[in-house]
């Protein structure tokens, strides 16, 4: 049996947010309409003055249509704010809870306390934020039109004469926010985290007195000091395998070869001891023009306090740590061929490319709802989260091919974002025009 044609009392006038609501009502009287396509001639029926507002003489011209298009997009945003707080802060706590156990791994394995455990997640929360931004931006918007969409309001409002672009406005205010919010903290709160994060991972290495030296990799935590260990207990501090490379003397290179070691710490001195046992000490001159070999039993590396404050205060600041004067300065002194000097160019445009990927998924979200008639959140997601993978792992591919030179950073990283601008207009236009969006196809009949 065909469901008879609902129309509404002749003559009669409805405000927009009554039209919004129109189809909900009709759908709750007629369960068996499951699309509740609402034809032009039908509303054109209800009232030759369908979607124009009531007027007055006291309003004046015009009022009366900006309080219908304010009573939208409120309707509109209020659709799409809850969504993306709600996926933002999901996003952000999921992320989190996957540093936890490195974090943990400090907690247990080197003594730090929870207050700076706390202000290590502290640190991690503004580059966690900028991370997810573009994928809770997109997937508010698209989870609130696909409700829109399934639930006929998207097709009342355009029979009411409003447009997709007149729909815009919140999503380009949520968009723009992101925006902002992304920018900033980029310039500031990133630098500023990613900086603090790793001063407090040292501070920490250098409390309990491991240096920082890690198994199986060559690392410097003082200056003109290198050191390579095979096993190193986190209990007791004894090294096995040990490799050290020591320039600090001016005239002479001395490279250590031990069996075994450990760290000694003296309180009342403020002085780390590294303490070698049956090894090898090769020295060097720096003029090359004679060397030696020494063999001991136990041999002591005297590491002061100058030099550990000196290894905290000069160590070098990564590319992610850097603000924009600093990055511009860098990249001015930097060799134009290194790697160094790409991954300070890499990070510059991100600070700006980021945001407006923020931007633009926003802007994406909308035609996308609007035409996929997909019910339920979990369609919203999943759309989302595909769409912002593609996007993360054509950028990070593009970074990785940046940094070795191969591409200039200038252009590459730009090279999603045009994916991505170019793809919001076509997407525009196309549902704009009432044109099926064919890589979709199958999920709008579904």
């Amino acid at each position: 049996m065909s469901a008879p044609e609902t129309c509404c009392l002749p003559g009669t006038r409805l405000s927009v947010a009554a039209q919004v609501g129109l189809n909900r009502h009709i759908s709750a009287f007629l369960p068996w309409q499951n699309d509740m396509k609402l034809s032009t001639e039908c509303l054109s029926r209800c009232s030759p003055n369908w979607g124009k507002p009531e007027r007055n003489e006291e309003q004046g011209p015009g009022l009366g249509v900006v309080a219908v298009g304010l009573t939208l997009y409120k309707y509109i945003f209020d659709e799409i704010w809850p969504t993306f707080l709600v996926s933002l802060f999901v996003a952000v706590f999921i992320i989190l809870a996957t540093r936890m156990l490195s974090i943990i791994e400090l907690v247990v394995n080197r003594g730090a306390h929870a207050v700076q455990m706390g202000l290590m997640l502290l640190y991690l929360v503004p580059d966690i934020v900028v991370f997810a931004l573009p994928a809770a931006t997109l997937m508010a918007v698209l989870v609130a039109f696909l409700r829109l969409s399934a639930d006929s309001e998207i097709i009342a409002m355009k029979a009411s004469g409003i447009s997709l672009y007149q729909m815009l406005p919140p999503v380009v205010l949520l968009s723009l926010v992101g925006f902002v919010l992304a920018l900033l903290l980029n310039a500031f709160a990133v630098p500023w985290g990613n900086r603090s994060f790793k001063d407090m991972v040292f501070q920490i290495a250098r409390s309990r007195a491991d240096l920082g030296i890690k198994e199986r990799v060559f690392s410097e935590p003082f200056d003109n000091v290198m050191f390579y260990v095979n096993h190193l207990s986190a209990h007791d501090h004894v090294m096995k395998d040990v490799f050290v490379v020591d320039r600090r003397d001016k005239t002479a290179t001395n490279t250590i070869v031990a069996k075994n070691g450990e760290i000694l710490v003296d309180p009342n001195k403020r002085s780390i001891t590294l303490r070698f046992r049956k090894g090898t000490i090769f020295v060097v001159e720096k003029t090359l023009v004679s060397a030696r070999t020494i063999r001991f039993e136990t041999y002591d590396l005297h590491i002061g306090l100058h030099d550990i404050m000196a290894a905290l205060q000069s160590r070098r600041k990564h590319a992610s740590e850097m603000k924009v004067g600093e990055l511009l300065k860098g990249i001015g002194s930097a060799e134009p061929t290194t790697r160094l000097y790409n991954k300070m160019k890499i990070k510059l445009y991100e600070k700006l490319s980021i945001p407006l990927a923020v931007f633009l998924m926003g802007l994406i979200g909308a035609p996308l709802g609007a035409r996929i008639r997909a019910r339920g959140r979990s369609a919203g997601v999943g759309i989302s989260l595909a769409i912002f993978v593609a996007y993360y792992v054509s950028f990070t591919g593009v970074e990785r091919i940046c940094e070795t030179g191969a591409l200039a950073p200038e252009i590459g990283i730009w090279l999603p974002h045009i994916f991505l601008l170019l793809a919001c207009l076509y997407l525009l236009r196309r549902v704009s025009r009432e044109r099926s969006i064919n890589i979709f196809k199958r999920t709008a009949e579904a």
